[in-house]
């Protein structure tokens, strides 16, 4: 009895695991509609000049949906790693969606230049310079670990946009572990999602990212935290 409580129990915490993640990451896939369907034109796209068609509309899209909605994701990731923490009652997705839209807007709209530039660079070098090609690849990883860091340290802390910048900033350098775990998990679920498993994308993909680069976040704030407890 004890043995069938215990796969019955086993059974029962991993399909609200999946419901979790799945839930939502289809509530975050149905807010992004837009911006998904302007990045599938844009794989699709015959003509290099179309590309000056699709970016503008996504480039003005994206801080307004696509970082409040991945902000409300990764705010509903901190829930599940802090599951023992119960100061504050769990919310909706909605309601963290309408609780964070304003600062996610400005962070957003940083970042959104910031990518622009990175890749209107990739496009101007990349058949004239492989090496720039090399140090805009690097670049990007690390503009991607930053924008990843930066929706950790959103929903963690109650910061003005621009303390939340110089904080994802900080982390993004000074601690190469984090910076390793998020870019090689990321990377790792990315490419699954992609180039085999396509189809993980609307159920899955974002907020298994979400949890797993917060979890990492969370555990180096711990670790920060005691060690100023412990002098």
């Amino acid at each position: 009895m004890n043995q069938t409580s215990g796969i019955k129990g086993g059974l029962y915490a991993v399909s609200e695991w999946i419901m979790r993640f799945s839930l939502t990451n289809l509530q975050w896939a149905l807010f992004n509609l837009p911006v998904a369907l302007l990045l599938l034109s844009l794989l699709n796209i015959s003509r290099t000049s179309d590309l000056w068609y699709l970016l503008p509309p996504l480039a003005i899209l994206t801080p307004f949906i696509f970082f409040p909605a991945t902000t409300a994701m990764f705010a509903k990731a901190r829930e599940w790693v802090r599951k023992d923490h119960k100061e504050t009652p769990d919310q909706s997705f909605f309601s963290y969606y309408k609780e964070n839209y304003a600062g996610s807007l400005k962070g957003g709209l940083v970042l959104t230049v910031l990518w622009g530039i990175l890749i209107a660079d990739i496009s101007y070098f990349s058949t004239s310079s492989p090496l720039l090609m090399n140090i805009f690849f690097v670049l990007g990883i690390l503009l991607f670990v930053f924008t990843i860091n930066f929706f950790s340290v959103k929903v963690h802390f109650a910061m003005s946009v621009r303390d939340v910048l110089k904080q994802a900033f900080l982390i993004t350098f000074v601690s190469p572990i984090l910076f390793l775990t998020v870019s090689i998990s990321c990377g790792f679920i990315l490419m699954i999602s992609l180039y085999i498993f396509p189809l993980i994308i609307p159920i899955f993909s974002g907020s298994i990212i979400a949890f797993l680069s917060f979890s990492a976040f969370y555990r180096l704030y711990l670790k920060m935290n005691d060690k100023e407890k412990n002098g």
